[in-house]
């Protein structure tokens, strides 16, 4: 099986496996629904971290405004009292003005935590360099995990303009959010190998042969950018390395040079006392013991 490590620009995303066999096609779409995947656990998490702190979110109408523009318009945060955490909840005034301020307790929220703690580590970066693979099975995973600790400290269910219900139910809505700009869409998303695009319609193996046992990093690319930045010949880690060691071997030839540029004064040429020596007939005289 032919292992890609999936990078978007020179930033690393995970480590996927295929055959040489594999249509362009297919391995395209696999790596966007996973990549795509991925953005959505990550948004997930981030809200939930946030409702572990101040509870569910406001009504679109009531988020933004303070206490007072709240009870000025007698507005009334319905889901609120419907949508209560197990065990009780604890008021942690949300200052942005998005949340209730009604927190999970204590026990509650390291339920929350801890889960979302779990699902960043299954589609973390680190696997690629640990050389674990990500699937679609992988974000499934995660995103189970996440639902089920919703389920459990909100068995009553979440509000519906809640964005953890909205993710899960994908009715999210990132237009205008810097969100957006991250997911990628199959009509207008390539996949780029050592300068080439790999085009649908071909196979993998019309690219990189049929070797099964090789590994290369691949690029995904919005159409229209142009080719990405081809990988340096040397990675980071062995850059580091090199680096390391040509700086040892200077200091290594400092100290030589300097060792040299000392050892000239004990040659016989240096002696500023040799000429008057010779004159005084004195300059093979050695001096024994007395």
């Amino acid at each position: 099986m032919v292992k890609l490590h999936i990078k978007r620009g020179d930033e690393s995303q995970f480590l996927y496996e295929t055959s040489t066999d594999t249509s362009i096609d297919i391995l395209l779409n696999d790596l966007i629904v996973i990549h795509n995947g991925r953005l959505k656990v990550q948004r997930i998490c981030a809200e939930m971290e946030q409702l572990a702190e101040h509870g569910v979110s406001l009504p679109p109408n009531m988020q933004g405004l303070t206490d007072e523009q709240i009870e000025d318009l007698k507005l009334q945060d319905e889901w609120g009292e419907k949508c209560m955490p197990q065990g009780g909840a604890k008021f942690n005034k949300d200052t942005i003005g998005c949340r209730n301020g009604q927190a999970p307790n204590a026990q509650m929220a390291e339920v929350i935590k801890k889960t979302v703690k779990e699902a960043k580590d299954l589609i973390s970066k680190k696997k690629v360099d640990a050389d674990v693979l990500v699937t679609q099975a992988t974000v499934k995973e995660a995103l189970d995990m996440l639902r089920g600790a919703i389920m459990i400290v909100y068995p009553m269910g979440l509000p519906p303009h809640e964005p953890i219900r909205q993710e899960f139910e994908n009715n999210e809505d990132l237009s205008g959010k810097q969100a957006s700009l991250d997911v990628l869409d199959k009509e207008i998303t390539t996949l780029w190998w050592a300068g080439k695009e790999m085009i649908p319609g071909k196979k993998l193996a019309d690219y990189v042969g049929k070797n099964e046992k090789t590994k290369i990093v691949a690029k995904l690319q919005k159409k229209g950018m142009g080719a990405p930045a081809r990988e340096p010949p040397i990675g980071q880690d062995d850059q580091k390395l090199m680096m390391a060691h040509y700086y040892k071997k200077q200091e290594e030839w400092k100290r030589m040079e300097k060792e040299a540029e000392d050892s000239y004064l004990d040659s016989p040429w240096a002696d500023g006392q040799q000429l008057k020596r010779q004159f005084q007939g004195m300059k093979d005289i050695k001096w024994g013991p007395r």
